[in-house]
């Protein structure tokens, strides 16, 4: 058996079972998840085992990379559609976890290196543990006690927040599907209405003249004729009391269906062809980076793009989008046309679920050199992205452009979120494995007071926060439990609020608030291993 242990490679999958296993219990519908194997390579750590070099580092590239595209496409259009006041409010809690954490080592006299573990494991924040290993190592400093610190108040800044989201609703009595409390109705939110033509302005004219001349946003794939909406041709012109299918974005589409006329119905009511309409992946170089204006797809094949998937992000594009490889096209148009632009396109059933490879790499080495290379200011030493920020850079501005020359920010979900998996445990592991050397040293001499520590730092911020989103930024509730959510980077606090409500203003401030504080979180946690050195 000791021959077995010795084996590094053995030792790894060995810890990334057990810590799975030990992360899939849950007591009170609380689990560790993944970060249970955080505390198994602890233990293994201990016991002076050993796993392969240089995983913790593949593993963080791999994880931050895998986050940054799942939020890039949202993260900077949040910091302009969805207000100041979730931006502010996520500000304001980070902030107060960063100084709680500062604040309260510097006064008990725990190593501001350590405060780095447990300003991350109390906001549960991998990244800023990633962080803030990345800036000891830089340092040449002790990693392990930053590891100790994020262990011992991880736990609880889980348990913490989902309790703080589920209990205070029901302390405040606030019901969370009230109006009061669900928020309006999402302006963004793609919809589709049956609209009738009554505008004289529009009669004699085609639908892509319309558009053009009122700078429409909305598009409109049908047409009724013959008693029924059919995919809309390039000679189709509106006629008085003609109804059409319209599809866009909730604010623009109320306002272009004014132009026209006004809406009839709901278009959950009809019952479309289903031949007349399919998601097909573009594939062919040809149509790369090319606008809609550009391809004229009702023109050239008799075909509508009624919305594009982007990195998970789904629009209505206008004239002026432009198509980018591997985005996923939804047609509207006769079942001939859709055969040809499939064709055009290059469009493959498999693709849509394969990862591409090549970007995928090439995306990882450009964030890596990307965090190599060093930043000074005057004469100082400077300082560097490090693996965790670098490839978090590349892969925000991948997910917000789509490509950076020949590398593609696209990745099917369920691969996106495998690889970040893995990531996310084999940086854990390396992480635990260097911590568990001086565990029990660690604890000994500050353990209980690392604990209180922690508590203080994952409790103080969401009052503060609350108080602040409720009675300064007079946010409603659901949506400032949804910011806050984001702000401590937990999505198990948000499973716990999303299945209370059916309202989306939880998510929609989850998802500003998220890349916000993750970034910031990072940077904060390598400010307080700076401050230690």
């Amino acid at each position: 058996m000791n021959e077995v242990l010795q084996n590094p490679t053995f030792v790894l999958f060995a810890i990334l079972f057990l810590g799975l296993a030990l992360g899939n219990l849950s007591i009170k519908g609380i689990a560790l998840g993944s970060s249970g194997v955080l505390f198994v390579a602890l233990l293994a750590g201990h016991y002076k085992l050993a796993i392969p070099g240089g995983v913790s580092d593949m593993g963080t590239a791999l994880f931050v990379y895998c986050v940054g595209l799942g939020v890039g496409n949202r993260f900077f259009s949040s910091l302009r559609s969805r207000g100041k006041k979730l931006v502010l409010l996520a500000l304001i809690i980070v902030a107060a976890g960063w100084l709680t954490a500062w604040g309260l080592c510097y006064l008990v006299g725990i190593d501001m290196s350590i405060a780095a573990g447990l300003f991350a494991g109390a906001c549960t924040s991998t990244p800023a543990l990633a962080g803030a290993l990345e800036a000891a190592k830089a340092a040449g400093m002790n990693e392990s006690v930053i590891n100790i610190g994020y262990g011992v108040a991880y736990p609880f800044g889980v348990i913490g927040i989902v309790l703080f989201v589920q209990l205070l609703p029901r302390l405040l009595h606030c019901d969370l599907n009230s109006k009061s409390n669900s928020g309006t109705p999402d302006p963004h939110k793609i919809i589709a209405r049956k609209v009738k033509i009554t505008n004289p302005e529009c009669f004699g004219k085609t639908p892509t003249e319309l558009a053009r001349q009122w700078h429409m946003n909305c598009g409109i794939p049908r047409l009724q004729r013959e008693g029924e909406l059919k995919p809309i041709q390039p000679s189709d012109t509106f006629n008085e009391n003609d109804e059409c299918l319209m599809i866009g974005e909730r604010e623009h589409l109320e306002r272009d269906a004014g132009l026209l006329g006004h809406i009839v119905s709901d278009a959950a009511e009809l019952r479309l062809p289903q031949n007349e309409s399919a998601n097909l992946i573009v594939l062919a170089p040809h149509m790369d980076t090319k606008t809609l204006r550009e391809l004229a797809p009702l023109s050239n094949f008799g075909i509508t793009i009624t919305r594009i998937t982007r990195l998970g992000n789904t629009f209505v594009p206008t004239a002026d989008t432009e198509i980018i490889r591997n985005d996923l096209l939804r047609v509207v148009g006769t079942p001939e046309a859709i055969k040809a632009f499939r064709t055009e396109c290059g469009h493959r059933s498999s693709a849509i679920n394969i990862a591409d490879m090549l970007s995928l790499m090439g995306g990882l080495t450009l964030g890596i050199l990307l965090g190599k290379l060093n930043f000074s200011f005057g004469e100082g030493d400077g300082f560097s992205l490090g693996m965790a920020g670098g490839p978090l850079i590349v892969a925000l501005l991948l997910g917000h452009f789509g490509k950076l020359g020949p590398i593609v920010g696209y990745m099917p979900r369920p691969t996106r979120v495998l690889v970040m998996e893995l990531g996310l445990m084999l940086f854990l592991a390396g992480a635990g494995i260097r911590g568990g050397e001086k565990l029990v040293e660690t604890l000994q001499q500050s353990g209980i007071t690392m604990l209180l520590v922690g508590i203080v730092i994952t409790m103080l911020p969401l009052f503060i926060g609350y108080f602040a989103a409720r009675k300064l930024l007079k946010m409603e509730v659901a949506e400032t439990l949804g910011c806050i959510c984001g702000s401590q980077t937990s999505t198990p606090a948000l499973g716990a609020i999303t299945s209370q409500t059916e309202s989306q203003a939880p998510v929609i401030a989850y998802s500003t608030a998220y890349p916000i504080a993750l970034i910031l979180m990072t940077v904060l946690a390598q400010l307080l291993v700076q401050m230690a050195s």
